[in-house]
Formats: C-alpha cells, sequence, structure tokens
C-alpha cells in the first residue's frame, strides 16, 4: 500500500493565484517496465546469419522463357444469346434511348409500358456485362459511359423522341441519359431539340415549295417579255388596219394592251 500524506493545514499553505488541492499521492518505487532493448550477442548474429533460408535460384531466367497464354473463359450460350439480341436492337431500331432506372412499383412499369407501346416504343432491360462488350466493338461505343447504374432501352423502329419525352415526363423514376437517333449519338438536351424539329414530310413539303417557287418566277419572267412584244404589235396591227377603214381602234384592243 502506498503512505500517506498528511493533509497540509490552510494557514500553513501560502496564498496563491492558482488553487492547489489539500491531499497530494506522491508514488515511490520502481518503474513498471524493466525489460530493456538488448543488442543480440555476436555469436548469434553469426549462427542467424548462416541458417538463413536462401531460395534456390531458377536454372533459367524468367525473360528467356516464354509467356503463358492467357485462358479466356468461354461465355455460355445464354450470354452469347443476349449479346445478339443487342446487336439486333442496335441494328433494326432507328432510336435506341438510354435510360437510368430507379426502382419503382410493377404496376408503374406495366402502365409505362403500355403507354410506350400505344407509340411503337419498346422497353428493354439489358444488362451491363451484356451491352459493354458489344458497344466497345461498334460505332456506338461513345455510348459506354452511359452504361454505369442499372439502365433500360427504350428502342423504337421510327424516332419518335416528342411521344418518349411525353410519356417519360410522368415518369420520374426514369431519366434518360442519352439516345442514338438515325446513327447520330445525342445527349438530353439533343434529344430535346430534336423533338422540336417539325415531321419530316412537312419540312420535305416545304423544300419542295421553295424549289418549285424559283423555277417559277424564272418563268414568268422569262415569259413577261415576249407577252408584252405580242400585246404591242397586236395594238399596232389594229391601228394599221383602223387608218386603212377609218374607223376607231377597238377598245378591248387598248384595255388589252393597257393591262399589258
Amino acid at each position: 500500500p502506498l503512505p500517506r500524506v498528511p493533509a497540509l493545514s490552510a494557514a500553513r499553505v501560502p496564498l496563491s493565484a492558482g488553487w492547489l488541492p489539500a491531499l497530494q499521492f506522491v508514488r515511490r518505487g520502481s518503474k513498471a517496465v524493466t525489460r530493456h532493448w538488448k543488442a543480440m550477442h555476436f555469436q548469434r548474429q553469426k549462427l542467424m546469419a548462416v541458417t538463413e533460408y536462401l531460395a534456390p535460384r531458377p536454372a533459367v531466367p524468367p525473360r528467356c522463357l516464354a509467356r503463358r497464354r492467357e485462358t479466356l473463359e468461354e461465355d455460355n450460350g445464354y450470354a452469347q444469346l443476349l449479346r445478339r439480341q443487342v446487336e439486333e436492337v442496335f441494328r433494326d431500331n432507328r432510336m435506341i434511348a438510354v435510360c437510368q432506372y430507379n426502382s419503382m412499383p410493377g404496376e408503374d412499369v406495366v402502365l409505362m409500358r403500355h403507354y410506350l407501346r400505344k407509340h411503337n416504343i419498346e422497353v428493354k432491360f439489358v444488362l451491363n456485362e451484356i451491352v459493354r462488350p458489344v458497344l466497345s466493338q461498334s460505332k456506338y461505343k461513345n455510348l459506354l459511359p452511359l452504361f454505369v447504374a442499372r439502365n433500360i432501352l427504350l428502342v423504337s423502329r421510327e424516332a419518335k423522341a416528342k411521344e418518349m419525352l411525353r410519356v417519360l415526363k410522368g415518369v420520374p423514376q426514369i431519366n434518360l441519359l442519352g439516345a442514338c437517333i438515325d446513327d447520330t449519338i445525342l445527349s438530353k438536351q439533343g434529344v430535346e431539340n430534336f423533338a422540336k424539329l417539325p415531321l419530316l414530310e412537312t419540312v420535305q413539303g416545304q423544300t419542295v415549295g421553295a424549289l418549285a417557287l424559283l423555277p417559277s418566277q424564272t418563268s414568268s419572267l422569262l415569259q413577261r417579255g415576249p407577252a408584252h412584244l405580242t400585246a404591242l404589235l397586236d395594238q399596232h396591227i389594229h391601228r394599221l388596219q383602223a387608218g386603212e377603214t377609218g374607223s376607231p381602234a377597238e377598245p378591248a384592243a387598248a384595255q388589252s394592251s393597257g393591262a399589258h
């Protein structure tokens, strides 16, 4: 047991700026740590050096050996089938939209598919392990950064971006990341700009009308000179005939010449 130190009376303790406890414990005796580091004996050092294990050297250096051929793991038939289906999807459809899929009730998924199927848009659930090897060896490899999390594909044989955006507007769990329309990769903003464009038939009609307007104007300009000359000659003939017969010229001829 530690010896007790009697408490000092308050009269003997000088007043100071700080406060000191009235009872203090002083520990006396040896320290707990008694073992210190000691250098190994010289004889033991020699024994450890002699008995150290040395691995045998190979008979042929590793750089002189032929490289081992890496064995490629063969995919099973189901994975090959899925990859073939992905290739067909990218080959047979004009619009392929990549969307991020978040968890949603099954009823909402069925309802979304129903609304999209009305516009001939199909929903494809794909795995990144299947899509990424296919895209890395095709012309759509710039779409690889989009396949990170859980994704779905909205595919259609027609470019119906406006209808797709209208349906996705009511489904907040599906986020559009990008799309490939007519072999052109578009971002989300690019798809929205594409949806604002008029129909192809309307644009073709406007183009045909603009192209047909120029030839019609050119034709009217070319026919204006000969028509004016013909009107002047007709008026001159009528005047000559009126001078020979002594009768005034017909008013109809004058009106026609004035109109030209």
